[in-house]
């Protein structure tokens, strides 16, 4: 059972991770894992896509994973129809390395309003170590449902 806040409460992990397809979210391995009540997991490999050059968990991938679970968690929360969703703003603290295996990303929502989304996206190691924490702000944008050409101001009379 979902609660009211997914726009599509039958969403299958199938369905999500073919969104994924010839995007950068599938270059570098996210993949979804679970669909709660009020979160979303992903999964993303520590490997030669994701690291640095020291061999360590690129922070840029740490952020890409944060990204899109907080922009898909978004994206499920609104009728696409009508809104668009697109970030404003991203933080993350990186708190542990990481060398090798995958990280997991849990999404929860710290605010739904009608005009921005807050998220928070924990990411942790296989052994299950804080490794970084993100917030991210999405823009709620109302889709122009007016399908009519209009003049521009400088072309009216």
């Amino acid at each position: 059972m979902y609660l009211d806040m997914w726009f599509y409460p039958n969403l299958t992990l199938e369905a999500l991770n073919a969104g994924r397809a010839g995007t950068m979210v599938e270059h570098i391995g996210i993949e979804f894992t679970a669909i709660g009540e009020r979160s979303l997991e992903a999964t993303m490999p520590v490997d030669h896509r994701t690291k640095q050059p020291a061999g360590l968990l690129h922070g840029g991938a740490s952020v890409a994973l944060a990204e899109t679970m907080g922009s898909i968690g978004a994206f499920l929360c609104v009728d696409p129809a009508k809104y668009s969703v697109v970030g404003l703003e991203i933080n993350a603290n990186h708190l542990r390395s990481v060398t090798g295996g995958y990280v997991r990303g849990v999404a929860k929502p710290l605010h739904i309003g009608s005009r921005t989304h807050v998220w928070e996206i924990t990411i942790f190691s296989d052994n299950g170590a804080l490794v970084c924490v993100s917030r991210i702000t999405m823009a709620i944008l109302e889709k122009n449902t007016d399908k009519t050409l209009t003049q521009s101001p400088a072309t009216q009379p």
